[in-house]
């Protein structure tokens, strides 16, 4: 295994973090399986976790707590906040302080630590102002609930405006950026990769391998199996856009070809190729089962030729997306010369 800097953290890690949003109801609900790949994983020298108080609704973060019992202090364990976590309750989700204070003292509870080493904001909340959310986050670090912060998924232009809000209000800033990267799905090379390396945040890949495409399970001409995510979480995927469908499949079949020729297998040269980019620290693995974890443990001993990633970047140009809706960053809406009605301008949701 691997280890680089975490950003400036001073944290060394495991460039394949364990990523555990597929350990409970979302994914796999026997717990004992879920607890033996964590000590699979960490045998295997894994020594970064990640979760979110969201996943599963928290039965992840407990399934860790059991996987973590005597060995808390050989990893360095992330989760994060800011989901919905009641759908129909308003005050369970956000970036606001009232609701960070009671989500962390949550995560702890059911992590069954007296900290985090990484908290993260797991999406951006447009409705809270990021001097709120920098000063609450910093509260945390002081109290030694919280070692560091980041963020997921925030564009190069929220990391810009965090960091000057940060340094101007004197807050702790986002150390860690978690954003979606694979061979498939490149729009973060244009952008937040490079404001990421330019301000020395370490940087999480997650969706390495593109929601399953890229792991050999998604080929012309075979049934996808019924117990894979396309089809246990149809409405997430882009299984049903034919042409984008269609597109991977062809790409899949090219990229598998070239995996061969690199003397690897599709899942391995899928997470190779996010480990090769610079400025990404770790790429995420989100097992569901054993036979998963093992396929994609052997990764870091990959590395990709420049005449291989120039047969990928033929494939797939830097900085494009084989389906556009990969990219979690808000569009550019048309420019309007006067603002919308009271919902766009006091930032309430509509009823």
């Amino acid at each position: 295994m691997e280890y680089a800097a975490l950003g400036r953290t001073g944290m060394r890690v495991s460039r394949l973090c364990l990523g555990t949003m597929m350990f409970g109801a979302w994914g796999n609900p026997d717990h004992d399986a879920c607890v033996r790949m964590v000590h699979d994983a960490l045998d295997a020298g894994v020594n970064f976790v990640d979760t979110a108080d969201v996943y599963a609704f928290g039965e992840s973060e407990r399934i860790l707590a059991r996987a973590l019992k005597g060995r808390r202090d050989d990893i360095v364990l992330a989760t994060k906040f800011g989901e919905a976590m009641d759908p129909g309750e308003p005050l369970r989700r956000g970036a606001s302080r009232r609701w960070i204070m009671r989500a962390v003292e949550d995560s702890l509870r059911r992590l069954d630590t007296d900290h985090i080493d990484l908290y993260q904001l797991h999406r951006p909340d447009p409705h809270t102002d990021p001097d709120e959310t920098l000063g609450a986050l910093t509260d945390l670090v002081r109290q030694g609930k919280v070692r560091a912060i980041g963020s997921s998924a925030l564009p190069a232009e929220g990391i810009v405006e965090a960091r000057r809000i940060a340094e101007r209000r004197g807050h702790e800033r986002f150390a860690v950026e978690q954003l979606a990267y694979s061979a498939f799905a490149r729009h973060a090379e244009s952008a937040a990769l490079p404001t990421c390396g330019r301000h020395g945040l370490g940087v999480m890949a997650f969706s390495p391998l593109n929601g399953g495409w890229l792991s050999g399970k998604y080929r012309a001409g075979a049934a996808v199996s019924a117990d894979s995510r396309a089809v246990r979480n149809a409405e997430h995927f882009d299984h049903a856009d034919a042409a984008i469908r269609a597109r991977k499949l062809s790409l899949v079949e090219e990229f598998a070809v070239i995996a061969a020729d690199a003397n690897c297998t599709l899942p391995e040269l899928a997470l190779a190729f996010a480990l090769a980019h610079a400025d990404v620290t770790a790429a995420i693995i989100g097992p569901r089962t054993p036979e998963q974890l093992q396929a994609q443990l052997g990764a870091c001993e990959v590395e990709l030729t420049p005449e291989v990633l120039a047969r990928l970047d033929a494939l797939v140009p830097p900085g494009t997306d084989v389906n556009p809706a990969d990219s979690p960053y808000p569009r550019p809406v048309p420019a309007r010369r006067r603002t919308a009605g009271r919902e766009h301008r006091e930032g309430t949701e509509p009823r």
